[in-house]
């Protein structure tokens, strides 16, 4: 066989039916077997980082590998900021590319791409010789799965029409998880016993239902009330003691619901210092933490007692033990607790939109109310985040793609692309305008010809919000930040989908009644007034 026939049969082993990226000489070749000889697709984007940014949005939120594929040189080189996303994010994807011919020195795109590649924090493998690429492309496979990061698979160009041998290789499957050691289990159900007021905490690592409902069972035979990372966000949700995103997101009542307690169960959370505030909210407090990978420990914050375990078996054992041991259950979890956060609404504030512009609260959630429960929520970065994370909601964590990991704005378009194709699923992109203005109207081409079910929300102060507000703060004049756009929706029409403009509430109110009968993809364009954008919380 050859070479790209190859490789071809050994992605559709690996159970790789979809793969995102932008054709050069150097995987053209690869891209159109797979497509030909083997049935699959390949969805074509504008630019290489969206390759590698859709294949994050698809391993998200389908739990399986995501795949790109982009040519040598400068394609590589424009996947850097992307390979960081994933890298920090710590999501499993196989980026194969081009390399130039060891025999071409001098070629005009020749560079030392290990060196680029791991700069980013991803992971390099080398296809040593086309008799080798079953064996190295499953070695790719296995480490992005293990090790939780992109790895890029370098293939020389010279491979593609050679002729080589197909060697099946058992394609990796996932060890069971192991039983957490007797020794920890005993410590950790030590400090569980003895709390008088514990929180069960989830982090992403802990996002699947059945962890879920472990959880859920644990934190009822203790009485502790419960919360998520943001990553793991709306896993309790509809639980009478759900306090939502634990951390800087926290509500009031959740904010002192854990300042009171004296023991947080963290269930395959990292801790960072969103989640604990700079740890002032695990300061005074017991902190048991479970999860299945040993690098977790220690990362931000050093646990009380750390347990190598699964979430969900080491919740079960918990309850089990705790139950034999007949330990009393704890009044933490009260119903004046529950009352408290039935009664709190998203609506406590002022809202200021005007006859030209739109209060982003009331913006999110009534976008929230008009679509479909069962949706992606996919985020870009940008000022408005704040307001949206407490609005928005999934009906499971991994609906919830966040594109913010690297803090870069103008990547969320490429993760809802790859979300959208792997959920088959409503979603929703949120976006700034500069984010947008950035990346956006590219990809949204794609999402037009793929015929996605995508509503992008560009929340358009006509600024760079966060430099706009640093300008105000010192007295400045912040003309430098603010942008003269275009009317987006126009541009939307133009490429194929639909637009809105949004300068008032009538005017969204218009646009949100008329998406039930979208056909393809929707832009709203949401007029803000950069001087209110997260000023007037309530």
């Amino acid at each position: 066989m050859l070479f790209h026939h190859v490789i071809a049969k050994a992605l559709t082993d690996h159970d790789v039916d979809t793969v995102f990226g932008l054709m050069g000489d150097g995987n053209l070749y690869m891209m159109e077997s797979f497509v030909r000889t083997q049935g699959k697709t390949f969805v074509p984007v504008t630019h290489e980082a969206n390759s590698v940014l859709a294949a994050l949005g698809y391993a998200r939120v389908t739990g399986r590998l995501g795949v790109a594929s982009v040519t040598h040189g400068p394609a590589l080189t424009n996947t850097v900021t992307a390979l960081v996303e994933g890298a920090r994010a710590r999501l499993p994807v196989v980026l194969v590319a081009g390399e130039t011919a060891a025999t071409d020195r001098h070629h005009s795109q020749n560079i030392e791409q290990r060196a680029v590649v791991e700069a980013t924090g991803a992971g390099f493998e080398p296809v040593r010789s086309p008799d080798t690429v079953c064996q190295d492309l499953a070695i790719a496979v296995r480490r992005a799965h293990v090790e939780r990061r992109p790895i890029v698979l370098d293939v020389p160009i010279e491979f593609q029409w050679q002729e080589t041998e197909y060697v099946a290789v058992e394609p990796w499957v996932p060890p069971a998880p192991a039983a957490p050691h007797p020794d920890a289990l005993d410590a950790a159900l030590g400090v569980i016993a003895s709390a008088r007021r514990p929180v069960v905490l989830a982090g992403s690592g802990a996002a699947s239902p059945a962890a879920g409902d472990a959880l859920r069972a644990l934190a009822q035979r203790i009485g502790a009330p419960v919360a998520t990372t943001l990553l793991a966000r709306d896993l309790f949700r509809g639980d009478p003691h759900d306090l939502g995103v634990f951390g800087t997101l926290s509500h009031e009542i959740a904010l002192k619901t854990i300042s009171d307690a004296d023991c947080v169960l963290t269930f395959g959370a990292a801790l960072t210092r969103n989640t604990t505030a700079e740890g002032s909210l695990l300061d005074g407090k017991a902190v048991v933490q479970i999860d299945d990978d040993p690098s977790a420990f220690g990362r931000f914050r050093t646990p009380t007692v750390a347990v190598l375990a699964d979430a969900a078996e080491a919740a079960e054992q918990f309850t089990r033990q705790l139950e034999a041991a007949g330990v009393p259950t704890t009044g933490f979890a009260s119903p004046g607790l529950a009352e408290a956060l039935a009664a709190r609404t998203e609506g406590g504030y002022r809202d200021a939109s005007t006859d030209t512009t739109v209060d982003l609260r009331t913006a999110a959630i009534r976008l929230d109310k008009a679509l479909p429960r069962d949706r992606v929520v996919v985020s870009d970065a940008g000022r408005f985040l704040y307001d949206c994370y407490t609005a928005l909601h999934v009906e499971v964590p991994t609906d919830y793609v966040h594109m913010v990991a690297f803090g870069s704005i103008g990547l969320g378009i490429g993760g809802a692309i790859g979300a959208a194709t792997g959920s088959g699923k409503p979603t929703l992109l949120i976006a700034g305008d500069g984010g947008w203005m950035m990346n956006g109207f590219n990809e949204f081409v794609t999402a037009v010809h793929q015929g996605l079910d995508l509503v992008v929300a560009v929340f358009n102060d006509g600024a760079y919000g966060a430099e706009y507000v640093q300008f105000v703060r010192k007295g400045m004049d912040p003309t430098p930040s603010v942008h003269a756009w275009p009317d987006l929706a126009p541009v939307a029409e133009s490429l194929g989908g639909t637009g809105y403009t949004v300068r008032s509430l009538a005017d969204l109110d218009t646009a949100l009644a008329a998406l039930p009968q979208r056909r393809g993809p929707v832009l709203l364009d949401i007029k803000l007034d950069p001087a209110v954008v997260g000023v007037q919380r309530g």
